[in-house]
Formats: C-alpha cells, sequence, structure tokens
C-alpha cells in the first residue's frame, strides 16, 4: 500500500511542479523557503528550476511506483512486509519536532500555514488545517503500528499539501472585499 500510495503522491506533485501549473513550482519554492529551520525567506541556494528539474524526476519515477504497487495489491502481495515495531523514544522524539514544526508554521507570523490561514478562504483553511491533522494522525498511527492507517494520513496530508501548494498565483493578492470602484475613496 505504501507504493501505492508513495506513486500517486509522487506522480501528483511531480508533475504539477514540474509543468508549474498555476504556479505551483514558484509557490513551492516560496513554500520551501519559509519552513527552513534556520533561514528565513531571501536568498536562496537553489532556483525554481531546481524544483521543477527535481520534481520531474518524481514525475517519471511516481507511475512506475504506483502501477508496481498496483501490481503487488492485485497479486496479494500487498501487506506481505510489515515494518517492525518503533521504539517509543522514536514515537516521543518525532512528536517534539512535530511540536516545533507546527509552532514554527501557525504560531509564528511569518509560519507557512498561518500566512495560508490568514490569506485564505474556505478550502485554503481546510487544507491548512487538514495537512496539521494528518501530520499529527501519522504520529499516532506509527505509535501504534497501524501501517495501512498510517499511509493513509500520509496520502490525506499530502493531498492537503498539494490544495495548498495549488492556491492563488504568487503574488496575487487574496480577494478580501468586493470588488474597487476604480475611486480614489474606495
Amino acid at each position: 500500500m505504501f507504493s501505492v500510495a508513495w506513486g500517486l503522491f509522487a506522480t501528483a506533485l511531480g508533475w504539477i511542479v514540474a509543468t508549474d501549473f498555476r504556479g505551483a513550482a514558484h509557490r513551492f519554492h516560496t513554500l520551501s523557503q519559509a519552513v527552513m529551520p534556520f533561514g528565513g525567506v531571501g536568498v536562496s541556494m537553489v532556483g525554481v528550476g531546481f524544483f521543477r528539474l527535481l520534481a520531474g524526476v518524481f514525475a517519471l519515477a511516481g507511475p512506475i511506483v504506483l502501477i508496481s504497487g498496483l501490481m503487488d495489491v492485485w497479486r496479494g502481495k500487498a501487506g506481505a512486509g510489515s515494518l517492525p515495531a518503533v521504539p517509543v523514544w522514536f514515537v516521543v522524539v518525532e512528536a517534539a519536532i512535530v511540536c516545533v514544526a507546527f509552532w514554527r508554521t501557525w504560531r509564528r507570523r511569518s509560519g507557512a500555514l498561518r500566512r495560508e490561514w490568514d490569506a485564505g478562504n474556505g478550502l485554503r483553511r481546510a487544507a491548512a488545517v487538514g495537512l496539521s491533522a494528518s501530520v499529527v494522525a501519522f504520529v499516532v498511527m506509527l505509535g501504534f503500528g497501524w501501517e495501512t492507517w498510517m499511509v493513509a494520513s500520509w496520502l490525506a496530508g499530502g493531498l492537503c499539501g498539494l490544495a495548498l501548494l495549488l492556491g492563488d498565483r504568487p503574488g496575487k493578492p487574496p480577494v478580501t472585499g468586493p470588488a474597487s470602484t476604480g475611486s480614489p475613496d474606495s
């Protein structure tokens, strides 16, 4: 099942970013700068072209992994291998990392998810909350060892992330009120 979920997500993300659909590559570049642990928006080590090239690799590898995973499911081989039991300390460390990431993305004004929430409409806000909920669900499912639900939460988070990635075009101000009449007073 992991191969199916990974292949589906890699294919979708790869093609969307590689083709720069609705400015997704530029938005992905901006979001990646905003979530850097010891940096911020500014001078980048890599440009949008690098993200598009890397996404092209995922766009080509994703369908291969997806078809391979679907064939394994068809043959009944899915779920044959299982993850080893995860130690409690690993889950605690992962939960701590998630807490720090939530603080950086939600609590700070410059956080990526907080900016999406503030500038967003109902769909973007739901995607930001869905992404957060799926990350929490992933940690919980990993702790309990529920592999299928863990992959499902990972896939749901990826779809919510794609919804945020395909939001408004970069640089385009969000529509927050009635259309301007063109007069200097409005």
